[in-house]
């Protein structure tokens, strides 16, 4: 047994006594010992997917752990790129448990919160580490379980949001076990096709299933992965459970689960299936582009800081796709070197949004704790009050809003370079795809970067618009550390992302089957010999930092003497808070621009006084910008479930008789379906 295996076992291991502490111990020793049972769980299973990463395998065979079929752990370099990423995120997040449920005193402290916690990270750590179907299955659906039961954990303490957090679970338990189940359609259908479930039977009789088998068990898996991605249109319960569950849980769901989306795709798509035609990228590209377009816009317009978040996890989480789907694409038409370089970008951009996303909703969830609320249009003032959660909030947006030099850029011009660079003549479906992918990417950069002004420019830099912003104080010393921590993951993967390099392209070669060409990289940033390209962050970050002390001594030395004034306000003397823009107003423009797609709902109730209909007593405006597609495509579903239930309800009448006799035609079904086979 090596390291790999010794690490991965250490950290379910660990995990597994995590969850009984949390059950047994007294309360105030519980937030501790979980939080420090998860970083350690997260630092083995880091461990173990650095040594992956490293050229290193692991394989275990539990033949009694599971009843229906023997429990296979097979880690590769692909492998171990997901085991690095959720074992860094459930590390951090460990951390940030310890002093973030410690002073809560809410459902996230109860005994069942705390115990499902690191048997969620125990399962998002088996699932890339899985060698068959049965395995991934099993532990895909108790990854489920344990975030349904985190994101329901505030439900009796909710108080007015308790009708939230309860829709949140049933959208979220909704979608996920339809995910699950097509996945199981799926896998299931391509074992039976191969004759066999662990992986490397699959990949040996993958070449022998036919087309419309194959097809079949991609549109499948595909769905089912991309729901947990929360792609664009099967997203409704990302931005619900994210903005309801407590802050360290969306951390570990928008961070490290909706990456595992990500991961299935690559694995059943390239890894078992060994690729497919054209359509399939094509398909997937397409989703993933208008995941990554809606969801910015939803973001941009949203005034829910963790809802701003959720739906920024649906757009990074549609470039990702859309990079896989690019990626599919350049290996079905014969651009091998390029299609290494869209996988690469996606499988980096999952491990930068990783890094900055966490650091996002520690932030987030610092600014709930403190206030209490989640609205950009009362908060205001943080800057002076929580400058630490300030300063890492800052940093966290620099990287998720794309500009250089953060770790957000380094993935998208990676993205960018790879559909630049694939317009050959003899590619028409390229030559078509490409210019409008790169559009897609440039789009959602621009609005991200409004996106991360308002929300850090409205509810961090602006005068407090609320008694409980204008009260809040910093978050807990230990909270912090853990802000610090993410923060400097997210400045490494910025300035030096040429250290990725050696174990992205291992990644990449096993997961395309094909040695990764036309990436290289060192400490001082990436280099892209196949299209002579270069990236250095260093140079920019040089560039930077001259530039800002060169226009400071030219101003200290060149300017007139300063003195303290009021700013012109066109007369109006010092403004108020009244005065300033809200995250409503802020992205009102925006909202303007995209009317058609967003279509925004405004109400305007106004109430006269009783004594006279003339004189205006009171004037209230409301503005709700709704899930366009959410209403159109799910509505009608949920109706017609609605329907159906209420017409089943006649099915069960309360008769043993009637339920005998159902249970035998059931049976009788089941038998002349076996005798016609």
């Amino acid at each position: 047994m090596n390291l790999v295996v010794t690490g991965l076992g250490a950290a379910v291991s660990v995990s597994g006594v995590a969850a009984v502490a949390a059950v047994v111990l007294p309360p105030r020793w519980r937030p501790g010992v979980v939080g420090a049972g998860m970083t350690l769980a997260g630092c083995a299973g880091a461990v173990a997917g650095g040594w992956a990463l490293a050229g290193r395998t692991g394989h275990a065979v539990l033949p009694a752990l599971l009843p229906l079929g023997t429990a296979r752990i097979d880690v590769d370099a692909l492998s171990g790129w997901f085991l690095l990423l959720v074992g860094a995120v459930a590390a951090l997040v460990g951390v940030y448990t310890a002093g973030y449920v410690g002073r809560s005193g809410t459902g996230a402290s109860s005994r069942t919160a705390l115990a499902a916690l690191p048997l969620f990270v125990a399962a998002m750590l088996v699932v890339p580490a899985a060698g068959s179907v049965s395995t991934l299955l099993a532990a895909w659906e108790l990854m489920a379980l344990c975030s349904l039961l985190l994101v329901v954990a505030e439900h009796a303490h909710a108080g007015r949001r308790g009708a939230a957090v309860r829709a949140a679970g049933v959208w979220y338990a909704a979608m996920t076990q339809a995910g699950f189940v097509v996945i199981l359609l799926g896998l299931v259908w391509l074992a039976a096709a191969c004759g066999g479930e662990s992986f490397a039977a699959l990949r040996d009789a993958a070449a022998t299933v036919p087309g419309t088998v194959r097809s079949g068990v991609f549109v499948l898996t595909a769905a089912g992965f991309a729901a947990k991605a929360g792609m664009v249109p099967l997203h409704p319960w990302l931005p619900r459970a994210h903005a309801e569950a407590p802050g360290h849980v969306s951390a570990l769901m928008s961070a490290a689960m909706v990456s595992l989306g990500a991961y299935g795709i690559v694995r059943v798509g390239f890894d078992l299936l060994g690729g497919g035609p054209s359509w399939w990228w094509v398909l997937l590209a397409s989703g993933g582009a208008v995941s990554a377009l809606y969801g910015i816009l939803q973001a941009a317009v949203a005034v829910d800081l963790k809802k701003l978040l959720a739906f920024s996890t649906a757009e990074n989480t549609g470039l990702i796709l859309l990079a896989i789907g690019a990626g599919g694409l350049f290996a079905d038409v014969g651009q091998p070197a390029l299609a290494a370089l869209a996988v690469a970008a996606g499988l980096l951009h999952a491990l930068n949004h990783a890094a900055f996303k966490t650091l996002l909703f520690f932030a987030a969830g610092s600014v709930v704790h403190a206030t209490g609320s989640r609205d950009l249009d009362t908060l205001g003032g943080l800057s002076r009050r929580m400058p630490l959660t300030t300063a890492a909030f800052g940093v966290a947006a620099l990287c998720a809003a794309a500009l250089p030099p953060g770790n957000g850029f380094v993935s998208e011009w990676l993205l960018a370079q790879s559909l630049i660079h694939a317009l050959p003549p003899a590619s028409t479906l390229n030559a078509i795809a490409a210019p409008v992918a790169v559009g897609v990417v440039a789009l959602t950069a621009g609005i991200g970067v409004v996106t991360y002004v308002k929300a850090l420019g409205t509810g961090f830099l602006a005068r407090p618009r609320g008694a409980r912003a204008a009260g809040a104080r910093e978050a807990g010393p230990v909270m912090v550390i853990a802000m610090a921590l993410a923060a400097a993951g997210c400045v490494l993967l910025a300035v030096a992302p040429g250290l990725t390099t050696p174990g992205l392209a291992r990644t990449v070669t096993i997961a395309m089957g094909a040695p990764a060409r036309g990436l290289a990289g060192g400490t001082a940033g990436l280099a892209l010999p196949g299209v002579a390209a270069v990236y250095a962050p260093m140079l920019i970050v040089a560039g930077l930092v001259v530039l800002g002390v060169g226009v400071a001594v030219v101003v200290r030395l060149v300017g007139r003497p300063r003195r303290r004034a009021i700013a012109w306000g066109c007369g109006n003397g010092p403004q108020s808070e009244r005065t300033e823009y809200t995250a409503t107003s802020f992205a009102e423009p925006l909202e303007r621009i995209f009317d058609d797609v967003l279509r925004p709902e405004h109400d305007v109730d106004v109430t006269h006084y009783a004594e006279s209909a003339y004189i205006v007593e009171r004037v209230r405006f409301r503005r709700r910008v709704p899930d366009r597609v959410e209403a159109h495509l799910y509505g009608p579903v949920r109706a017609a479930a609605d329907r159906a239930g209420r017409a089943a309800r006649v099915l069960a009448a309360g008769s043993v008789h009637h339920y005998l006799a159902y249970g035998l035609v059931a049976l009788l079904i089941v038998l002349v379906a076996g005798v016609i086979r």
